[in-house]
């Protein structure tokens, strides 16, 4: 009995000790699997910088703070005051403005300096007395009216003339929207542009007449958005390009769009809205341009074409911005090829991004060409005109915080800094991928987009949580600063603020 006691126990114990192997072989290979998964890939190739590529620097800090220092005196000063100043300026630039819009000038003339700098200037007094707010709003629209007109005229893509577009409008927008800032409530949601006449099915929407073939361009709520709008020499205001169908029978509305997630897709015009935007700003083709005027209906069938081809196949989202290849496509192809294919090419001044450190971040995102078509810089393309523009007066703020993290973490990335990710992300990430994949087989969209690799993924994601911290950061004293000097600190500071908070990481 002793001995078939004593084998019980000695088979238990085998058998407990076999588990325990087991278990730790299981745990072993696990690790090892997890470890083999965590090891990084080689880094990306960054492609050359374009070799007329320029990137633009304002270089007037000076002015900029002298104008907030202006903005702080006028705030104590009798509005009275203020305002007959105001007049003074206004009945000034009103007569140079008339002038520059009924001849032909270089980019470089000096009644457009004149202008760019009278309209800056205005900017502390209409700020401090905002009576004249909607008066500086439509002295803009018209400047912006005058310069996208001259710069028919002008070489499109040479330094002068994307300089100067960019200074007036980009710089000009940023003028306005300081303005605003300092009176939220007082803020001018739809600023109208010009009502360029269209032969094409037409609709209305949110008060605005929308035709087929417009082209949407947007600002999305995510860091990754404002990384798009800012990262190119040209950092601009926009993240994302919309095609506009009219249905020429139900006069339905419709936006197609690439999206990163599943590539393009269509959407309603409600749909469209409701996804997550700061901004849109409508841009139809001249009336007057040769193609549109022995075909008024090419923009609609432009729009038709690419309408039809998203409702009849899978179009993959291309993040190499190979505006060259039209089998994967990604946001502003979905308004370039269909153009193309009839004859119009848009962005006349294609975008550049030459700055080594950017290069090298949007490389680890999986970016191959770094002379494209960014949305910001449909703007300046002198073959469009601004129908519309729409902001969001809850978000604008936030606009700003996130535009002034991203310059300042891409700052960090001239010097050298770059994108990190946790060391166990990547393993989960490759899983993620591959489950994607799996999903992708029968016509399902997974964690991973479509073409896009698990470390771009895993660097996405800590790239974005990065960014809210920093903005966070940036917000929390901004709005302490905000108590301490009664006014909302301009973009500048912002800057200030979110290069202190990269710093401090």
């Amino acid at each position: 009995m002793r001995g078939s006691a004593w084998c019980g126990t000695c088979t238990r114990r085998w058998v407990a000790a076999r588990r325990r192997a087991v278990f730790a072989a299981i745990l072993g290979a696990l690790a090892l699997g997890f470890g083999a998964l965590a090891i990084p890939p080689a880094e990306s190739p960054v492609a050359a910088a374009p070799e007329h590529g320029l990137s633009f620097a304002w270089n007037r800090d000076a002015l900029w703070r002298s104008l907030e220092r202006e903005y702080a005196r006028m705030r104590g000063e009798d509005c009275r005051r203020t305002l007959a100043r105001s007049n003074e300026a206004f009945a000034a630039l009103y007569p140079t403005l008339g002038a520059v819009a009924t001849g032909h000038l270089d980019p470089d003339a000096p009644a457009l300096d004149s202008l760019e700098s009278g309209l800056f200037a205005l900017a502390p007094a209409v700020a401090a007395c905002p009576r004249d707010l909607a008066r500086y709003v439509e002295l803009y629209e018209r400047l912006r009216e005058v310069v996208k007109w001259q710069s028919r005229h002008w070489e499109a893509g040479t330094v002068a003339a994307r300089s100067r577009l960019y200074r007036t409008l980009y710089g000009g927008r940023a003028a306005v929207e300081e303005v605003m800032l300092q009176h939220p409530d007082e803020m001018v949601t739809l600023l109208p542009g010009v009502n360029e006449p269209s032969a094409t099915p037409a609709a209305t929407v949110e008060g605005v007449e929308i035709h087929s073939g417009d082209i949407l361009v947007s600002r999305g709520g995510y860091p990754t958005s404002a990384l798009i709008a800012r990262g190119n020499d040209y950092p601009g205001n926009f993240s994302h390009v919309g095609l506009v169908y009219v249905d020429s029978v139900t006069h339905a509305v419709s936006v197609i769009q690439a999206h990163i997630e599943r590539g393009v897709a269509v959407a309603s015009a409600d749909e469209y809205l409701r996804d997550k935007k700061l901004r849109i700003m409508v841009l139809r083709l001249r009336a007057d341009l040769p193609p549109l005027a022995a075909d008024p209906l090419l923009p609609h069938r432009a729009a038709t074409r690419m309408f039809e081809r998203a409702r009849s196949e899978h179009i993959p989202y291309d993040f190499t911005m190979d505006y060259a290849d039209p089998s994967r496509l990604f946001c502003s192809e979905v308004a370039s090829w269909p153009y193309h294919d009839l004859g119009v090419t848009l962005w006349m001044g294609i975008s550049t991004i030459t700055r080594p450190g950017l290069r090298r971040w949007l490389a680890s995102f999986g970016i191959r060409h770094f002379e494209t078509e960014e949305p910001s810089d449909l703007e300046y393309d002198p073959q469009l005109v601004v129908v519309a523009e729409w902001r969001d007066p809850a978000t604008l703020d936030q606009d700003h915080i996130d535009n002034a993290v991203i310059d300042a973490m891409l700052e960090g990335a001239e010097r050298g800094d770059r994108l990190t990710y946790p060391w166990y992300a990547l393993p989960i990430g490759r899983i993620a991928k591959g489950y994607s994949e799996l999903l992708e087989r029968f016509g399902r969209v997974g964690p991973v987009p479509e073409g896009m690799s698990a470390v771009a993924a895993v660097r996405n994601r800590a790239f974005g949580n990065r960014e809210r911290r920093l903005a966070a950061q940036v917000g929390a004293q901004a709005a302490v600063l905000a108590q301490q000097q009664g006014y909302p600190p301009p973009y500048w500071t912002l800057l200030d603020l979110a290069r202190q908070a990269v710093a401090r990481r």
